[in-house]
């Protein structure tokens, strides 16, 4: 008789998903093996996000090429700037302010992403499935859920499910480098075998149903193996990992002290993770809860964002928006002081990391020429890259993503809404 795991296996088959691990050839690169020290680096993609965009005025420079002036809000990225692009008049061509921040990895609204030809799978996460089990984390979701509207839900699965971030640094500590104990691994033991039966329940029931239905109904049945899938694979990767030892670092277990003060401990521990392979794809989601009490300011982030133009709003608000500009530079610095094992490169060589808004000007509620920068990867950099402004010429920033996949290592000629790659992007 088979065996309930191989009966599933053999149904999703049939069903035409698929659930077999990748290779897991990184895996001696994390633990040491010989295998490992011969091996290239992998690349690496980290996306970096906040709900209220930029302010204008102080972000956008009024010149292109390599000589851009420096704009205040540039300053802190002003040693840096031959390792980042700084792109102008891209976005997804969305409206709805705050309603369409949570597209900023996506290229489509969520209730509008069953017609997409991949749903409304978001960036982070199209480079997931392409690691697979290749490390203990697929990808890693850091920030707040708080905020207006949810806040900047940056990440999306196929099947239109949002991941919901890690909450804080001690949270993502345990997670990367705390073991759990003995009786904590037989209660997920225990939890991933009482997974698996459901699912041998349910798909057994899908399986004597689908002979039965319509041509709808079957369609509905279509899209919930593409979330058996998504368990599946979760369940497989739970699996693998669980009796393999997490790395040890040199770092104690952080406190909780809300986003703002958090911001810099959760960039170290991205870049630490990184560099011990625990993951190579992660976001990071700066939300309404990011605290400008934190800063010394009285007002609050999301009502300064609606600034009015009048000055002294606009002066706090910048100063909230340069300090997370500051520490996305002090990450930069981060991953250019670590160098890659065997390589003569450095961690900020193999790492593309992306840092933007789903939003252009919160004060009058826009999402077109949205704030994006690219650092790292192996990209030529050092520019202002400015793309028409005019409808009809406009280049989607789903553009850039494809660029990004490519150099990521997946044969992909499309993402989202894209029309090609990004004109003028260079690799190294």
């Amino acid at each position: 008789m088979l065996s309930k795991s191989w009966s599933r296996r053999a149904f999703l088959r049939a069903a035409g998903v698929g659930i077999a691990l990748p290779l897991l050839e990184s895996l001696p690169r994390a633990y040491g093996g010989e295998a490992g020290r011969a091996a290239a680096p992998p690349t690496r993609m980290v996306c970096v996000g906040n709900e209220f965009g930029m302010y204008p005025g102080a972000f956008w420079p009024t010149t292109v090429g390599t000589n851009y002036e420096i704009t205040p809000l540039l300053k802190p990225l002003a040693e840096h700037r031959r390792d980042f692009t700084l792109f102008g008049h891209l976005d997804h061509g969305q409206k709805g302010g705050h309603f369409a921040v949570h597209t900023f990895l996506t290229g489509v609204k969520s209730a509008e992403a069953k017609g997409m030809p991949e749903g409304g799978i978001s960036l982070d996460q199209r480079a997931a499935e392409f690691v697979g089990s290749r490390t203990r984390f697929p990808s890693l979701a850091v920030g707040s859920e708080d905020g207006l509207h949810g806040g900047c839900m940056m990440s999306w699965t196929r099947t239109g499910t949002r991941i919901p971030p890690v909450p804080g640094p001690r949270e993502l500590f345990r997670a990367l480098f705390i073991d759990d104990d003995s009786s904590k691994k037989q209660e997920v033991a225990s939890r991933i075998a009482r997974q698996g039966s459901i699912l041998d329940a349910v798909l057994g029931d899908a399986n004597s149903l689908k002979r039965k239905l319509s041509q709808a109904d079957s369609q509905k049945l279509d899209e919930y193996f593409a979330s058996v899938r998504d368990v599946e694979s979760k369940l497989e990767l739970d699996r693998h990992w669980q009796n393999i030892p997490k790395p040890r670092v040199d770092m104690k277990e952080p406190e909780n002290e809300g986003l703002t003060r958090d911001l810099p401990k959760i960039y170290d521990l991205l870049a630490l993770a990184l560099q011990t392979d625990s993951t190579r794809v992660s976001t990071l989601e700066i939300g309404g809860s990011f605290a400008a009490s934190d800063l010394g300011i009285k007002r609050g982030y999301h009502s300064l964002s609606h600034h009015g133009k009048v000055q002294e709003n606009i002066d706090l608000l910048t100063q909230i928006e340069l300090y997370q500009v500051e520490q996305f530079a002090r990450f930069l610095d981060r991953l250019k002081g670590i160098q890659e094992p065997n390589s003569d490169g450095t961690l900020l060589d193999r790492t593309m990391v992306l840092f933007g808004s789903g939003m252009g000007n919160a004060n009058s509620h826009t999402n077109n020429d949205l704030p994006v920068i690219l650092a790292g990867g192996g990209f030529r950099h050092g520019e202002f890259m400015d793309y028409p402004a005019e409808t009809r010429q406009r280049v989607p920033l789903s553009n850039l993503y494809v660029s990004m996949l490519q150099q990521f290592g997946l044969e992909v000629d499309t993402f989202s809404q894209s029309t090609g790659t990004l004109p003028g992007l260079e690799t190294v």
